[in-house]
């Protein structure tokens, strides 16, 4: 199987896993492209390819960008205005790598994404488990992007948004 054939049939797994992911899951994938476009581009600047390089900082901008974008500030109140700080850190971080092609900006934003999706990763494992044991959600808003802005309702969250997978 040659590069070509490889990339469409990730690209064709990651379109598939898209359709079908519940909202949780639909933030974590956004983390996921995000993490991985960072190390994408830690590997081309350790080669010193400045095109490769711009291209997986741009994704990662994309990423960055979608996420802010989604987030919810009315909903969220003062922690979501306080991620979206951190959003808007990460997006000057990145742009500031890819311009200077500073490798320990890139690697502190890779960390900090995968830092977010773990946080993330456990909210959706709580509210998981709290599908199955039913218990008293808490009534107001969970910060995080519209896709995945969790607001208790009936004991269920309800999700906004959705995901730009272009790129």
């Amino acid at each position: 199987m040659d590069d070509k054939q490889v990339r469409h049939a990730q690209e064709t797994y990651r379109i598939n896993q898209i359709k079908t992911a519940s909202r949780e899951q639909l933030l974590l994938i956004t983390y996921d492209i995000g993490i991985q476009a960072c190390k994408m581009g830690e590997e081309a600047m350790r080669r010193g390819n400045v095109e490769e390089t711009n291209e997986a900082l741009q994704r990662a901008q994309s990423v960055v960008r979608e996420l802010m974008v989604t987030l919810n500030v009315e909903v969220g109140g003062d922690v979501a205005k306080q991620l979206m700080n951190l959003y808007d850190f990460l997006y000057y971080e990145l742009v500031h790598a890819n311009v200077q092609k500073d490798m320990d900006r890139l690697v502190t934003v890779r960390t900090m994404l995968q830092e977010l999706r773990q946080t993330w990763q456990e909210v959706a494992d709580k509210l998981h488990a709290e599908e199955e044991e039913p218990m008293a959600l808490p009534q107001e808003a969970v910060p995080g992007p519209k896709a995945v802005n969790m607001v208790a309702a009936g004991g269920r969250p309800l999700l906004h948004g959705g995901l730009n997978v272009a790129g």
